[in-house]
């Protein structure tokens, strides 16, 4: 009986011991191993996911005010200024998006504003290339996929800069493709108070490209709100609201198929995806009551600058191990 009791003492003993060591081992440099219970530098291991708390909490407002989703903003900027290997923010990043989805999209289809025709095919496509892309970014070295996520990011700066948006695209017809699989749909429209009857077209284009925006999404860890919403309406002709609603709901499954990667991996660990997801969804609430009287224009401007920054800073780390800087 004493030996039983010993037995099952010193295992939770060492279980709390191996989830003291799990953020020393994410902040690990590749030189000595750390004293258990701090990281590389000696800080103790509870200080950084405090730190971490705080900034997503930041972060989790500026998303809401700036349009953007939490992922695109959680990877760069927190692979870029924190000490923790980029494997681990990209697996946390993923969950990171997949939680504001997955809160989002069963009220976005019980709303009627999100169309399962329409997410469907491109679910499926997205899906399987995320799996691709996360097994691709786990397998190539941290500098060249720290140079493609800074240029990745500054691209996205582009977009943010450039592209515009349309409440309801002309779509004179529809095409074969979108006719065969009756992606269109009826909303109601409060502002104008009538009811928007909408199809789709270059659905052949436009699931070709989800073929790179999946990759991308696994492989970075980013979500993909950036670029699904731009193709869903200006190139597919989907009404904005109804390419917001779906690609809200197509990270649910986009997110969750390259997540399954980086968690078989061992890239999710509690101790940095908690304190992540806490502080997103509460600065969240908070975005949401400030987005009532802030100004957008600046909101979207300083959105801009962090990710310009954040995208040079990545560049920066890659091009410092290859040894160019």
């Amino acid at each position: 009986m004493v030996k039983t009791v010993v037995a099952k003492l010193t295992g939770i003993s060492m279980a709390w011991s191996m989830l003291a060591m799990l953020p020393a081992l994410a902040l690990a440099s590749e030189g000595a191993a750390p004293v258990p219970g701090t990281v590389a530098d000696g800080t103790a291991w509870w200080v950084w996911p405090v730190v971490l708390l705080v900034v997503t909490f930041i972060m989790g407002i500026i998303a809401v005010l700036g349009g953007v989703g939490g992922g695109v903003l959680f990877v760069p900027i927190i692979s870029g200024f924190f000490p923790f290997h980029l494997d681990f923010v990209r697996g946390a990043g993923l969950l990171v998006a997949l939680s504001g989805a997955l809160a989002a999209g069963p009220g976005l289809l019980k709303a009627n504003l999100a169309s399962l025709r329409l997410a469907l095919p491109v679910a499926l496509i997205a899906s399987t290339m995320a799996i691709v892309g996360a097994m691709v970014g786990l397998a190539l070295p941290t500098h060249i996929v720290q140079l493609a996520l800074g240029g990745t990011i500054l691209g996205i700066v582009a977009i943010m800069l450039t592209a515009k948006k349309s409440a309801v695209p002309d779509v004179p017809h529809a095409d074969n493709l979108s006719s065969a699989l009756r992606i269109t749909g009826i909303y109601y429209e409060p502002s104008s108070k009538q009811d928007i009857n909408w199809k789709i077209h270059r659905t052949i284009p436009g699931l070709f490209t989800f073929i790179i925006i999946g990759f991308m999404a696994g492989m970075f860890g980013l979500g993909a709100g950036w670029a699904n919403v731009p193709v869903l309406n200006l190139m597919m002709g989907a009404p904005l609201k109804i390419s917001v609603a779906t690609s809200k709901f197509l990270l649910s499954i986009t997110d969750t198929s390259a997540a399954w990667i980086y968690l078989n991996q061992g890239c999710v660990i509690p101790m940095l995806v908690v304190p992540s997801l806490i502080g997103i969804m509460l600065g969240s609430l908070v975005g949401v009551r400030i987005l009532k009287v802030a100004k957008p224009t600046f909101i979207r401007w300083m959105v801009i600058g962090i990710l310009a920054f954040a995208g040079l800073k990545a560049m920066h780390k890659g091009l410092s191990v290859m040894g160019i800087l």
